[in-house]
This record gives C-alpha cells, sequence and structure tokens, in this order.
C-alpha cells in the first residue's frame, strides 16, 4: 500500500512538473488541425502536385490565310464569273506521304523518317503499313513501309507558305513545278526527291534522305480552276 502511494504521488509530481501551454500558445494538437480522411489527403495531395494552367496561346492567322480572304477570293470570282463567294475554291487539305522501302529490312528507319516528317508539318506523322503480303518484294502484311500526315486550317497554311518561299528555292537545279500534275478533280501532287530542303531538319544530323510526295487538295471543279488558284498563291510553275 505504501508503494503504491508513492508511485500515485510521484505520477501526480511529475505532471504538475510539465509545463502549461501560455494563452496565446496552442497545443501542437490544436495546430495540426482536424485529421483528413484518407480519400480527401489524397485528394489534396493531387491537387498540390498538379501544375497550374497555362494562359492560352494566341491565334495568329497565317498570312496566307489572310492574303486569300483579302486578295485570292476577289480574284477568282472576277476571273470564272462566280455570283457566290463560297463557289470560289479553297485549299481543303494538304497530305504528305513518305515511302521507306529500307523500312522492309529495319523498322528504326521508318520512325526516323516518321520523326523528320513531324517536324517538318509540326504534326506527328502516322505510320503506315503494307495492306498484304507481297513474296517478291518481301513485304508481309502489318509491315510499316512509310509515313504520312495530313494538314488543315492552320497548320496547312505556315506549311504552303514554307514549301514555297523556303524548301522550293532550296532544291537543286530547280526549274519550276510541272502544270501537268493535276489529277482532273481539281488536286496537285508534287514529288520531291530529298527531304533535307526543309529547314527543320539538320543536315550534318540526317542519317539517310528520302523522298515524299506532298498533295495539295483542292475543292475546285477543273483542272484550270485549282491552277489559277495555287497561281495565286505564288507556287512557281513551269511556263
Amino acid at each position: 500500500m505504501a508503494e503504491t502511494e508513492t508511485k500515485g504521488k510521484s505520477d501526480k509530481g511529475a505532471a504538475a512538473d510539465k509545463p502549461r501551454p501560455q494563452k496565446g500558445e496552442k497545443s501542437q494538437q490544436a495546430q495540426k488541425g482536424p485529421k483528413l480522411q484518407p480519400g480527401e489527403a489524397a485528394a489534396k495531395g493531387d491537387a498540390a502536385a498538379r501544375p497550374k494552367a497555362r494562359k492560352p496561346e494566341e491565334r495568329v492567322t497565317p498570312r496566307l490565310k489572310t492574303h486569300f480572304d483579302e486578295v485570292v477570293r476577289k480574284k477568282l470570282a472576277d476571273e470564272f464569273g462566280y455570283k457566290n463567294r463560297m463557289q470560289v475554291p479553297v485549299i481543303e487539305k494538304v497530305v504528305i506521304n513518305m515511302g521507306i522501302g529500307e523500312g522492309v529490312n529495319d523498322r528504326k528507319k521508318v520512325e526516323a523518317a516518321a520523326n523528320d516528317l513531324s517536324l517538318i508539318a509540326g504534326q506527328k506523322a502516322v505510320i503506315t503499313k503494307a495492306r498484304k503480303s507481297i513474296a517478291t518484294f518481301k513485304v508481309r502484311d502489318g509491315q510499316p513501309i512509310g509515313c504520312k500526315v495530313t494538314l488543315r486550317k492552320t497548320r496547312m497554311y505556315e506549311f504552303v507558305d514554307r514549301l514555297i518561299n523556303i524548301a522550293l528555292p532550296r532544291v537543286r537545279d530547280f526549274r519550276g513545278l510541272s502544270p501537268k500534275s493535276f489529277d482532273g478533280g481539281g488536286n496537285y501532287t508534287i514529288g520531291i526527291k530529298e527531304h533535307i530542303i526543309f529547314p527543320e531538319i539538320d543536315y550534318d544530323k540526317a542519317a539517310d534522305v528520302w523522298g515524299m510526295d506532298i498533295t495539295v487538295c483542292t475543292s475546285a471543279k477543273s483542272d484550270a480552276a485549282a491552277r489559277a488558284l495555287l497561281s495565286a498563291f505564288n507556287f512557281p510553275f513551269r511556263q
């Protein structure tokens, strides 16, 4: 009994010796705040780790689009006698196709070509695959053999601008575009032997040189209207 009484007194003395918090101070438990549930803690952590929203980029109208609306549309309407401004042909899309024959033996070359095409177009290229097996060319169904990309609207006008003013003047022995490459439905195809004419490709780092086909699809119903449209965009046709 004496031992228990002494233990009780010692415990009371130890509790009395502990410093009491001042009036302005709060206990550690009060400072921590209420306990969060597991779901609430995870949500709070995700919100803290989430990056801040970026400001939307300013949209700039391509200069070829402005040129078409202000100059080309009126010029073609007067030349062909269109009564409605919506009858004037427009460029609908640009399709860039790159075939890699060496991709049959090495898939890495197809991926490298797709990366270069993505730099040129400013849009991710799609790797094309063979639709059927051909034993003569050692091609199997589903094997990657090339890449392509389709451009519309803003990226289309920006690519056409770079093609006319930067890329084509860098072609060796360039004598103008052939006026016979229209397909009868208002579409025009350009064949390029070296993809390194585009400034996006570093000539020193390019391991291989590939060709490409560029098809400009228009809403024109005749080759004459399509040629007049592309000529208004300063396509350098051969005389």
